[in-house]
């Protein structure tokens, strides 16, 4: 209701066509890209190691720079929830912080509710609901219900509807009784709800989560992903979740897309993406503390197939490590992994045969590229 009415008040002063590049798709994103270059370094070892890296560069034909972004295209359905996995550094943040104009990119463009970030940036912020990892994007000496109320005022709300809205996103969120204590005698969790209802504060049709549920216990995640799950379905938001948690991908969203290096590997369904692993193309024994070089002696073993790779576990939380077998044939080599296994004294608990996950098909779109992951009852199942 608030944004309809910001932007119909714009229209009326011509300030923009409300009807203008609208379509099915509620975020395109064109070509994209953001470079950024590399931090300096201070003190006399940093001059060193500057100039080290400098002469690295040359010798190797490259540049100063890291490409976050490199001619990114992707469109996102209206009232679609759309997963951006992807690892720690593979670009997700920088695609959040294009989309919602908090950076500007070096070349493309992208158009946002049908406003173009580049050249409407007033009318893209305030189509958008943004949430972003960490806790330090509140007023911890504020109450909870003080903080809404501040960030409802930027927006210009009238203060009777802040109030009404307040409450209702404070009932939403199932801290009504907690509503007038401060944030810093919050949990974490409790902290990151306040966070998605400031978000919500003027009812955006779209909202970019990055990272919603990063280092929030099992409980809590949970139920962030069900009030995820609510604005999507019951609301009809439209939803970007960028994560690097493939278990939440999988279950949260309509579509995931897969992003590696700044580049978009794949986009589609979870079930047709994991549908590109098949099931002879995939093994994977769960074992406990590999020892070093296991990695390395099983694709020497394995020539033929694309694939090796171990993903270390949390053995201390019922998280095994694991190792991956992935190409043509891969289903040939169980003999060869397990009695190598065995010979290195390595305890297996389970052995798995073509069963892909989300992480199985980004190890195979990135060559070996590994997500980190939480287990299942670390994050809430």
């Amino acid at each position: 209701m608030y944004v309809g009415l910001f932007l119909r008040h714009a229209e009326a002063l011509g300030l923009v066509n409300v009807e203008d590049d609208r379509d099915e798709f509620s975020i395109r994103a064109v070509d994209l890209t953001k470079v950024f270059a590399k931090k300096r370094h201070k003190g006399i070892l940093g001059f060193l190691k500057k100039n080290a890296e400098k002469e690295k560069s040359k010798s190797e034909g490259g540049d100063a720079v890291t490409v976050a972004l490199d001619h990114v295209n992707l469109k996102v359905r209206a009232g679609e929830l759309f997963g951006l996995l992807g690892p720690n550094g593979a670009g997700k943040t920088t695609l959040v912080k294009c989309l919602s104009t908090i950076l500007i990119p070096d070349e493309g463009t992208a158009v946002v509710n049908g406003y173009d970030v580049l050249k409407e940036t007033t009318m893209v912020r305030a189509s958008i609901g943004l949430v972003v990892g960490g806790e330090r994007t509140l007023y911890w000496k504020l109450t909870a219900r003080d903080n809404l109320m501040y960030f409802a005022s930027l927006y210009k709300m009238p203060r009777a509807e802040a109030k009404n809205r307040v409450n209702e996103l404070l009932e939403l969120m199932g801290l009504i009784d907690r509503a007038d204590e401060r944030l810093e005698d919050y949990s974490t969790g409790m902290r990151q709800k306040i966070a998605i209802s400031r978000a919500l504060l003027h009812n955006p049709p779209i909202l970019l989560l990055d990272e919603p549920t990063l280092g929030l216990d099992p409980t809590f995640s949970r139920q962030i992903r069900n009030q995820i799950r609510d604005l999507c379905k019951s609301q009809g938001k439209t939803i970007l979740l960028a994560t690097h948690y493939m278990y939440e991908a999988d279950e949260l969203c309509d579509r995931v897309g897969i992003i590696n290096n700044g580049q978009i590997a794949a986009v589609d369904t979870s079930g047709k993406l994991k549908a590109m692993v098949r099931e002879k193309e995939l093994v994977e024994v769960a074992c406990v503390n590999p020892p070093l070089g296991v990695e390395a002696e099983l694709r020497t073993l394995c020539p033929e197939v694309d694939i090796v790779t171990l993903i270390h576990g949390d053995e201390a939380r019922g998280a095994p490590s694991r190792i991956k077998i992935i190409g043509e044939g891969a289903e040939d080599h169980i003999g060869t992994v397990i009695d190598a296994l065995r010979k290195r004294g390595v305890q297996i608990t389970s052995l798995n045969v073509g069963m892909p996950t989300l992480e199985d098909v980004f190890i195979k779109l990135t060559g070996g590229a590994k997500l980190v992951e939480r287990s299942e009852a670390a994050i809430g199942e």
